[in-house]
C-alpha cells in the first residue's frame, strides 16, 4: 500500500514493499510464513483469524497493563481460549496439536509472533512526533478493498456480493477482541485523569471496527488504484495508532495493578470459636 499523502495522520505503506523497509523483525518472505501457518492452522479450525487481525491482537498484548503470558494468549487465538496449564518454566511449550501440526510449526509461529511483540513494545515505548518516521510504530493493516477493485473483472466478479471489510478493520477487530478477553486489565483505574486518557484511546479504535461509510478517495493497496478508502478513515487509523502509544504509556506510568488482600472477618472473643470447639473464641484459638 502507498500513503496517500504526508499527512502526519496518515499511514505510511503497509504492503509487501513497505514490511522489509518498516518492520525488521518481520520480512515480506516472514509476513509470507506467516500466512502460511495461519493457512494450515485453518485447515483443522475455520476460525483461524487472518494475519492482521493477530497483529491487532498482539498489538492489545503490548497495551495491556499486564503481560499476558503466551500460555494464556496462544489458546484466546488459535484455540480453545482455555489457559495451558502443563507448561513448564524455561521448557519449550507442550505442543498444541489442536493448532499446530508439529512442534516445528508451533516453534516458529511463536518466534514470529515474539519478534512481532517486541517490535511493536519497542516502536511504541520511542518518541516520535510523526507516524511518517521510519521508526514510527505502524500495524499490518490491509486495504482489503483496494486490492480487490485491482483485480481483473473475472476475479471481482467472484467476491461479488461478500462483505469486504474496511481498511484497518479487521487489525482493530483484533484489538477490541484482546480487550475484551482481558477486560479485568483494562478495569477503569482510580485516577480519573488516566481513565479519561483510556476511554479516549479505546474510543478511538473502536471506530474503527466500524465500516467505512465515507466517499472513497485513496486506494492504500496502490496509490494509482481505484478509491477504496475515504479520508476520514485514513485520519482515525492515524489516530488510533496514536492511541497505542497513549495506551502503553499511561499503563506503564500506573504500573502493575496491585491485588487487595483483605483480611479475613475474626470472631468476636465472646462468639463460638470457628473450629468447632463448641468453646468461645477467647477460650480457643482466640486465647
Amino acid at each position: 500500500m502507498a500513503a496517500p499523502d504526508s499527512d502526519p495522520n496518515a499511514t505510511p505503506p503497509t504492503g509487501e514493499d513497505a514490511a522489509s523497509e518498516l518492520h525488521q523483525a518481520l520480512s515480506s518472505e516472514a509476513l509470507d510464513e506467516l500466512d502460511a501457518v495461519l493457512e494450515d492452522v485453518r485447515e483443522r479450525s475455520e476460525e483461524t483469524p487472518q494475519w492482521e487481525f493477530c497483529d491487532g491482537f498482539l498489538t492489545a498484548l503490548v497495551c495491556t497493563r499486564r503481560t499476558v503470558p503466551v500460555t494464556e494468549w496462544l489458546p484466546m487465538l488459535l484455540g480453545s481460549g482455555i489457559e495451558i496449564d502443563d507448561a513448564q518454566p524455561g521448557q519449550p511449550l507442550p505442543l498444541q496439536s489442536d493448532i499446530f501440526k508439529d512442534e516445528a510449526q508451533q516453534a516458529r509461529f511463536l518466534e514470529l509472533c515474539g519478534l512481532r511483540l517486541n517490535e511493536v513494545a519497542t516502536q511504541l515505548d520511542m518518541d516520535t512526533d510523526s507516524l511518517d518516521s521510519d521508526d514510527a510504530f505502524q500495524p499490518e493493516c490491509m486495504d482489503m478493498r483496494g486490492a480487490i477493485l485491482m483485480l481483473p473483472d473475472e476475479g471481482r466478479a467472484e467476491l461479488e456480493g461478500q462483505d469486504i471489510p474496511s481498511f484497518a478493520q479487521v487489525w482493530a477487530l483484533g484489538f477490541m477482541f484482546a480487550v475484551e478477553n482481558w477486560f479485568e486489565e483494562w478495569a477503569a483505574p482510580r485516577d480519573k485523569e488516566a481513565q479519561k486518557w483510556i476511554d479516549e484511546s479505546l474510543e478511538k479504535i473502536v471506530a474503527i471496527t466500524e465500516d467505512d461509510a465515507g466517499v472513497p478517495a485513496v486506494n492504500l493497496y496502490d496509490d494509482q488504484g481505484p478509491a477504496s478508502t475515504s479520508r476520514e478513515r485514513v485520519e482515525q487509523v492515524g489516530e488510533a495508532i496514536w492511541a497505542c502509544y497513549d495506551l502503553r504509556q499511561v499503563w506503564k506510568s500506573l504500573g502493575p495493578r496491585v491485588e487487595t488482600v483483605r483480611k479475613a472477618h475474626e470472631p468476636g472473643r465472646n462468639d463460638l470459636c470457628p473450629c468447632g470447639s463448641g468453646k468461645k473464641y477467647k477460650k480457643c484459638h482466640g486465647a
